[in-house]
Parts: C-alpha cells; sequence; structure tokens
C-alpha cells in the first residue's frame, strides 16, 4: 500500500460575530489537524465583529494568527485576507457554523497526488446527521441559464467524484493554484455565488474540483442567518451576484439569449409576484457593467497563460462522463 503524503494546511475562518459558533467548533478542527498529524497554521479574520468575538479568541486561543478587517467587508474579501497570509501548502477555508470529524483531513490527501487538482469538499450534513444538504454538484443548462443545484454522489470510497464547485464551507485547496487565480472574486461582496464563481474558473484553468464522500462535517444554521435570508437586501444580493456569475462565464449565443430571458420572462416573474426588489438588482447589475468587463479581459487573459480552452461545455461533458459506471445516488 502506497503512503499517501500529507501536505500542511493553513486554515482559513472568517469571522463576524460569531463567538458562540467559535467557542463550539473550534475544537473540531484542532481535533482533526492533530488526528491527522500535520503541519498548520490557523488564521481567523474578524470582520468587524460587534461582540467579544475577538477577545475569546485572544484568551482562549493565543496561537490563532488573528487578523482584523479595518471595515466590514464580506465573505470573499475576508477570506482574501487570510489567503494572502497563508503560508502552507493547502488553505482549508472553513465556516465558523460546522463541525468536522476527528478524520475530516484523512481521505483529502490523496487528491492532491494529482497536480490538476484545485481541491475537494466533504459531504455536508444538517447538525443531526439525518440530511445530506451538500454534495457534488452536477452542473447544466437550464433555459439559457447555466446551473449547478443537482446534488449527487457514491458510497463507493474508490469513486473520483468531481463537482462542479468546492462550498466556501470546508473547501481544501491548493494553495498555491488558489493564489495564482487570485483568490476570491470580490466582486460577489458580501456574501453568494464567490465559492461557484471560483470553481467554474478553476476548471476553465484545467484544474480539477472534487468531492469526497468520506469526509464529513455538520453544518449549523443559526436563527440570525434564517431571519436575515428572509429580507429584501439578501435576495437583491442574491440576484444581482446570480446575474455577475451569468454575464463573467455565459459566452456568444448563450449570453445573448440569457441577457433577453433576464429582462423578459425572468423581470416579468419577478414583477407578477411582487417583488419590486428585482430592480434594485438589475440596477447593480448595469452600473457594475463595466467592471464585469474588465473582469472578463483578465479571465480572458489568464486562460491564455495557462494555454486552456475549455468552457463551460467542456465542464458539463467532463462531469457528466465522470460518471459513467458509477454507482451513483442523487439527493
Amino acid at each position: 500500500m502506497i503512503a499517501i503524503k500529507k501536505k500542511s494546511i493553513s486554515v482559513i475562518l472568517p469571522n463576524y460575530n460569531g463567538k458562540h459558533l467559535l467557542k463550539q467548533y473550534i475544537p473540531s478542527i484542532f481535533d482533526a489537524l492533530h488526528f491527522s498529524k500535520v503541519d498548520y497554521e490557523f488564521i481567523v479574520i474578524d470582520d468587524c465583529s460587534t461582540d467579544d468575538s475577538i477577545a475569546f479568541i485572544e484568551f482562549a486561543y493565543p496561537n490563532i494568527i488573528l487578523l482584523k478587517n479595518q471595515s466590514n467587508s464580506g465573505f470573499s474579501k475576508t477570506c482574501n485576507y487570510g489567503i494572502s497570509k497563508a503560508s502552507k501548502e493547502l488553505v482549508f477555508l472553513v465556516n465558523s457554523d460546522v463541525k468536522i470529524t476527528e478524520n475530516y483531513f484523512e481521505n483529502q490527501f490523496q487528491y492532491f497526488h494529482d497536480e490538476r487538482t484545485f481541491g475537494v469538499m466533504g459531504c455536508i450534513m444538517n447538525f443531526d446527521g439525518q440530511k445530506i444538504e451538500d454534495a457534488a454538484r452536477m452542473p447544466r443548462y437550464k433555459g439559457a441559464k447555466f446551473k449547478a443545484n443537482s446534488f449527487y454522489y457514491s458510497e463507493n470510497p474508490q469513486d473520483k467524484i468531481f463537482t462542479t464547485y468546492l462550498s466556501g464551507a470546508n473547501a481544501l485547496i491548493d494553495a498555491g493554484k488558489l493564489k495564482q487565480i487570485g483568490g476570491f472574486s470580490e466582486i460577489y461582496s458580501p456574501f453568494y455565488f464567490e465559492d461557484f464563481d471560483l470553481g467554474l474558473r478553476a476548471w476553465q484553468m484545467g484544474w480539477q474540483c472534487y468531492y469526497d464522500h468520506q469526509s464529513v462535517c455538520y453544518h449549523r444554521v443559526s436563527a440570525s442567518t434564517n431571519n436575515m435570508n428572509k429580507s429584501n437586501f439578501v435576495k437583491i444580493t442574491y440576484n444581482r451576484n446570480s446575474f455577475f456569475l451569468q454575464s463573467l462565464h455565459l459566452q456568444g449565443f448563450r449570453k445573448t439569449l440569457w441577457l433577453c430571458q433576464l429582462f423578459t420572462t425572468t423581470l416579468f416573474s419577478h414583477i407578477v409576484k411582487g417583488e419590486f426588489w428585482i430592480f434594485r438588482s438589475l440596477t447593480l447589475f448595469i452600473n457594475s457593467y463595466s467592471t464585469l468587463e474588465k473582469l472578463r479581459i483578465e479571465f480572458k487573459q489568464q486562460k491564455i497563460l495557462f494555454e486552456s480552452t475549455i468552457n463551460l461545455d467542456d465542464i458539463i461533458t467532463i462531469i457528466k462522463d465522470s460518471i459513467e459506471n458509477k454507482n451513483i445516488k442523487w439527493l
């Protein structure tokens, strides 16, 4: 049996008013790091918390590298700050409301023996372990839109399962590739779709994203998050960022078709339901168009640098072909 080389890990944990979560779930991350016996550093980036998060970290975990944002910046900017300071071979991006199992990393090191691997994520269960919340994501077109909302997995530990993108809640990523690609795109701040975008950019560089069903973590959604998800601000941001993603990655006829769909059927369906906040999402999207164009040019130049011609159609084909002859289960 070939021994699996274990790489060093930089834990990157963004925090905003999560003292109660940090207290509960940081120990599980340390347990997993110690179980795997790897060289590591643990970085918490505080996004201007108003609770006692900073004082708690400084007192309870003096060995944690604590970074502090100067202003509330959102998920992508906060993570990028931590990524810029990471010094290990792999980066483990983890949310403050996630508890990982003791052997979480053990099956994931093998993926990084392949130089094409960008990263791997584990199975995300709800906290009572009764339901899978997140698994591998199968890409497809729905109308003109590119989607990845169909979940699948294999219980065979020998199967290597691709996923369209890695959940920002529990992604183990090659640090060098993550920095080469520039981390998360900060246009998505404060939240939503930044991990989807990162995965699509990674695939189009010629790298691969994996899902490992043997690596399990548990996710607890707080009441405050549930309340926030009902607000118009979140709906506006979610839809704006959805428009960003499609605009950045669709090309040619599909992009033209999507824009026509956006300003006709999509807009009309929201108006019929009385969701007039959609106009704010569209306005923010339109006002960002010049920035999006710059990002498209930068991404195209990156692909040329990496000599890659992979596009969305190729990602769909690669992932669909990879599940042939595998006993796949769908959620």
